[in-house]
């Protein structure tokens, strides 16, 4: 099913459509932030669907396990679920506008997830206005569609990186490593150095020196292409901020920090290594 739906490059004109609509429509801040998790600390999106797909299929559990007095808690369930489904739309397009630019794959398996999670919806709230066999059938069928658009949501986390800190399994290197030479570092512009396999901003500054990962930890951007601005890296592609001291996020989509680097020279070399836990 994968491979078939990433496949399809008949998905791209209408998902670059809506991909654009979305970046543009929740563009401004404090919306952004607050759609991407930076609040929380991470996406807003997985916790949200926990909600929609609990109470959906409990309430066809309670079909499959039959008995007419079930029936007002079926639908109190779909009732919450239908609820909680508008900010989880909102949060999940929103991780999804960001990623898709950069990826045919992503683009078109979260096509497909939003098309099969809005058919389940759809099922669900029909079976609100139905009653016996018929509801209990359009609750069946909304199950179906949800458990395959929750197939591709896993894919789009855990297969395309959609979500996840950008840089966790690249802490740097544990012991003082040459990054650049002295000489080669312009203050107050970013340069990018790669040291052993772990991509690193290096900035002057006067004689302060600061070094953070240079993989934005929302998509993976270079943040050495974005831009400084007082204490804050600015990334290119969506905006976030982080401090150059430390790497804290200033300001979302991103809510992982970048891993910062102590700094040095020896011997007309910059090393850095990566600050103790």
């Amino acid at each position: 099913m994968v491979q078939a739906v990433e496949g399809a490059a008949a998905l791209d004109a209408p998902a670059k459509a809506i991909g654009k609509w979305v970046r543009g429509a929740f563009a401004r801040e404090p919306l952004k932030d607050a759609l991407s998790g930076t609040w929380l600390g991470h996406a807003v999106h997985p916790v949200l669907t926990d909600v929609v797909i609990g109470t959906f299929l409990s309430s066809t559990l309670l079909d499959l396990l039959g008995g007419d007095d079930g029936e007002r808690a079926r639908r109190r369930l779909v009732g919450a679920g239908i609820a909680a489904a508008g900010p989880t739309v909102m949060t999940g397009a929103n991780d999804w506008a960001d990623a898709e630019p950069v990826d045919d794959g992503v683009r078109r398996s979260g096509l497909v997830h939003a098309l099969s999670n809005s058919t389940a919806l759809l099922l669900y709230a029909g079976s609100l206005g139905a009653a016996g066999r018929r509801a209990a059938a359009l609750r069946l069928g909304g199950a179906a569609a949800l458990l395959a658009g929750g197939y591709l949501g896993g894919h789009l986390s855990f297969a395309k990186g959609v979500g996840p800190d950008q840089t966790v399994y690249d802490p740097g290197p544990a012991d003082w490593t040459p990054a650049a030479g002295a000489a080669e570092l312009i203050d107050g512009r970013p340069m990018r150095v790669v040291v052993g396999d772990t991509p690193v901003l290096l900035l002057r500054d006067g004689e302060q020196l600061f070094a953070i990962h240079d993989r934005c930890s929302h998509r993976g951007c270079s943040l050495s292409d974005g831009s400084l601005e007082g204490d804050e890296i600015v990334c290119s592609c969506h905006g976030s901020r982080f401090d150059r001291r430390d790497g804290a996020v200033r300001q979302g989509p991103a809510t992982a920090p970048q891993p910062a680097f102590e700094v040095r020279i020896n011997d007309e070399r910059v090393e850095i290594r990566r600050l103790a836990a």
